[in-house]
């Protein structure tokens, strides 16, 4: 188990129900947390305020896919912050370049635009392919469509929720944008049948990670793509949780054997550390946009840019993708073993694994609150499914002592 540096890790008069109680007194309602205070952490390990470790199991929703403060990252964080932190795009600066030259020769893409959260790389995406339907592919102005998949989770800010097929996520929140139809996800039928000449790209999640780990149906995403060729609109993936190793592939698209025209980067970009997203594509498509407009003060800023190169370092020099495809198979057959009467289903690719409990046997919220008490941290989705992301590093040895729990608690 990975030691952690001495010393208090609160002051003395907080207790955990205290700093909990400060978070639902001064703290908006919207998320609803493990009862866990978490004050320390490293590699795949963290440490409440009592001092109890727990091995963590979610990694931040894939944005800790090289794990907490990873020595690397935080050597890159501080080094940079002790030369130059933020100019805004007013002007260049040192580290973006390098950074985006970097992410182009990974991605396989040529251009990419820097932001800091996963929706803004959404939204970014969005304005893109409207613009380019109406310079490029001929759509009268303002009426470019943009197709979805039911199940989506693309962000939170207005537009996304106002496509969002999820009633919570847009109830009490619109009028929303128009412009956007959604289809059943892996129905490439109806898919086909929502395009018209006004079509301007079709926006999905490869694996529907929020969703409760979605797998798609077997040559889904290569029908979309040759539909999307077949009348001349984008394909655009959404891979801010699903990339950067996640499920075994750089990309989770690369399991299709496909290439779409753009995706959308985020979460392990910043190496748990910042936010930093980007949207990734090919000059065809970036470049319709032109000065002034689109834009973020802290987009592309030179912290963000040296934390994400080092963050990139860690994948690939510690072959992350190649871990957890090999970890998560293993992990997967053993999770499937099981012998459990709870469990309807164990589904993923790499390290994205759901599992899903039984209605009847009640929500996965009591079985995640179970793994907390024996020292597992993750967290359900969608009710009923389980989700089991830990870092792409995490410890072999780890692993075995988290599966004696899972098995205990699903048993």
């Amino acid at each position: 188990m990975t030691s952690f540096d001495p010393g208090s890790v609160a002051a003395p008069e907080h207790t955990p129900s205290g700093f909990m109680a400060l978070e639902e007194t001064h703290g908006a309602h919207n998320y609803h947390p493990l009862p866990i205070v978490i004050a320390r952490a490293r590699g795949s390990w963290v440490q409440d305020t009592e001092g109890q470790r727990y091995l963590d199991m979610l990694s931040s929703y894939s944005a800790l896919n090289q794990g907490h403060r990873h020595p690397h990252i935080i050597a890159a964080l501080k080094a940079q912050a002790d030369r130059l932190t933020l100019t805004s795009r007013a002007f260049f600066n040192d580290q973006l370049g390098p950074f985006l030259s970097r992410l182009c020769s990974l991605s396989g893409f040529s251009s990419a635009l820097p932001m800091n959260t996963g929706a803004e790389a959404v939204e970014t995406a969005i304005k893109a392919a409207r613009k380019w339907a109406y310079t490029v592919k001929g759509v009268p102005t303002d009426a470019a469509e943009i197709i979805t998949a039911s199940g989506n989770f693309h962000g939170r800010t207005t537009t996304i929720v106002g496509f969002s097929s999820e009633q919570q996520y847009h109830a009490g929140f619109g009028p929303f944008a128009p412009g956007f139809k959604d289809v059943p996800f892996g129905d490439v039928e109806a898919l086909s049948a929502a395009i018209t000449p006004n079509t301007a790209a079709v926006l999905l999640e490869p694996i529907q990670a929020e969703g409760g780990i979605i797998m798609p149906p077997e040559g889904y995403l290569a029908e979309v793509r040759a539909v999307c060729t077949e009348h001349n609109v984008l394909l655009i993936l959404d891979e801010i949780q699903t990339g950067l190793a996640r499920t075994g592939r750089m990309f989770a698209f690369e399991h299709s054997g496909i290439r779409p025209d753009a995706i959308t980067l985020g979460k392990a970009l910043g190496g748990g550390v910042l936010p930093v997203s980007a949207f990734v594509a090919d000059r065809e498509i970036m470049d319709v946009f032109q000065p002034g407009d689109h834009g973020s003060t802290f987009g592309g800023n030179p912290l963000a840019a040296a934390v994400a190169m080092a963050a990139l370092d860690v994948i690939e020099d510690e072959g992350l993708v190649e871990r957890a495809a090999e970890v998560g198979t293993d992990f997967m057959e053993r999770l499937r073993s099981i012998d459990s009467p709870h469990v309807e289903d164990v589904r993923g690719a790499g390290l994205l694994i759901g599992v899903e409990i039984k209605r009847t046997s009640g929500s996965a919220r009591t079985f995640c609150e179970a793994l907390m008490a024996n020292g597992v941290l993750t967290k359900e989705t969608h009710e009923q499914v389980i989700r089991f992301a830990p870092p792409l590093n995490i410890d072999s040895m780890d692993l075995d002592w988290a599966m004696g729990r899972i098995q205990g608690v699903l048993s």
